[in-house]
């Protein structure tokens, strides 16, 4: 019996040194990464691996258009080493939350070096065509987060998508699923309808820079003056004077890989060997998707390579693929699609002989269910503009979400 307890102490002494142990140590040893939202903390995720402990602002589900951050955000970013952002003024929120939380790590800006996608070509935005010079490499600007208040507290539309974007933030902390610990996110009550009421006087601050100035007469109505087609290119300072959504390229993807990889080495470079190996892996991946991508939309028929989808989101993916995307809202789900425009809109589906529209998992679908019936397209499915579906859904990492999309839109348009 001496023997055994003898035995049973040294084996609970082991487990405890074990346990204290380095090797047992890697959530704190890990380099702690804060992802604005969930496309961003997947690719963290693939490239870091066991070396890192991702904290996703924006989870599953979930519109960054109108996310609202929380004290329990602030205070991972303000414990994080880096923070990734996509960069091109899509986080709005993003300056106030750095600076609230008094951040001092590193900001990643993940679209840092591409060509964007200009908003509204034929506009005047040669104050903006120097943005890739915005201070990239020091990240202290925050690069294109200069639109504090984008949070157009006027744009109530009620979405339907609150429904399903404000779990993540209620009950996750808009880290469901990459948390790695952070379930002290559980306060995230974002409203959404669209809790904009404390930024009531910041609609559509476009101050490049200037982020208080007070826009007040510039309420991003823009008169809708593109009566011909409007969802083409209205609303184009939603965002400012590039599309954000470039991570709808599977080609730029790999400039974010790029990004991400380099900012993880710099932090850790003992496991500098492991991020650039997992980074290899993962660009093949996305390279070999590509391909599949573009085999499968070369082989839509001329006249059916126009998608109507709830948001102005796909740009990229329709530049990289041959295909027109027209929308009755602009480049955010805040902005509002006027009755001219759904009317015009509507118009050219007709016209045209368009036959599907697709509604968007961060979206209201009722704007685009009133426009496929109003003429005579079909709903062709669901698509995954800016957010990952759960785990146990079609779209739960972002190949996944990029491989859904083109086969959803290759199955209702080649039909």
């Amino acid at each position: 019996m001496t023997q055994r307890r003898t035995l049973l102490k040294s084996a609970t002494a082991v487990l405890a040194l074990a346990v204290a142990s380095p090797a047992f140590a890697q959530s704190t040893d890990a380099t702690r990464v804060v992802a604005s939202f969930s496309i961003l903390g997947d690719m963290v995720e693939r490239i870091g691996g066991e070396h890192v402990a991702v904290t996703t602002l924006v989870g599953r589900n979930g519109d960054a258009h109108v996310y609202q951050p929380t004290p329990a955000a602030a205070k991972n970013v303000s414990e994080a080493d880096i923070l990734i952002v996509n960069g091109l003024e899509f986080e709005g929120w993003l300056d106030r939350l750095a600076e609230a939380a008094s951040f001092d790590g590193e900001m990643i800006v993940a679209t840092s070096g591409i060509d964007p996608i200009p908003y509204g070509e034929d506009d005047d935005h040669d104050d903006h065509d120097d943005h890739d010079d915005h201070g990239h490499d020091d990240h202290a600007d925050h690069d294109d987060h200069d639109h504090e208040h984008e949070d157009h507290a006027d744009k109530d539309h009620d979405h339907a998508h609150d429904d399903h974007g404000d779990e993540d933030h209620a009950d996750a902390g808009h880290d469901d699923d990459h948390d790695h610990g952070h379930e002290d996110h559980a306060d995230a009550e974002h409203d959404h309808d669209h809790g904009h009421e404390d930024h009531a006087d910041a609609k559509h601050d476009h101050g490049h820079g200037h982020g208080h100035e007070d826009h007040a007469d510039a309420e991003a109505d823009h008169d809708h003056d593109h009566e011909e087609h409007a969802h083409d290119d209205h609303h184009g300072h939603d965002h400012g004077a590039f599309d954000p959504h470039a991570w709808q390229s599977l080609t730029l993807a790999v400039t974010y890989v790029d990004n991400i990889t380099a900012a993880l080495a710099q932090a850790d470079p003992a496991n500098a060997g492991d991020f650039y190996a997992n980074r290899a892996t993962y660009v093949a991946e996305i390279e070999a998707l590509d391909a599949e991508i573009k085999a499968m939309m070369a082989a839509l028929p001329e006249d059916k390579r126009t998608v109507v989808t709830s948001h102005d989101a796909f740009q990229y993916f329709g530049r990289d693929y041959g295909l027109t995307f027209l929308a009755p809202q602009g480049l955010s789900t805040e902005s509002e699609a006027s009755a001219k425009d759904v009317a015009a809109l509507i118009e050219q589906m007709r016209e045209e002989g368009i036959s599907a529209a697709f509604v968007e998992n961060i979206t209201d679908p009722r704007l685009l269910t009133q426009i496929a019936n109003e003429s005579g397209a079909t709903i062709g499915g669901s698509l995954f503009p800016g957010a990952l579906s759960e785990e146990d859904g079609p779209a739960p990492t972002y190949l996944d979400m990029m491989r859904h999309n083109a086969m959803t839109i290759a199955g209702a348009l080649g039909s």
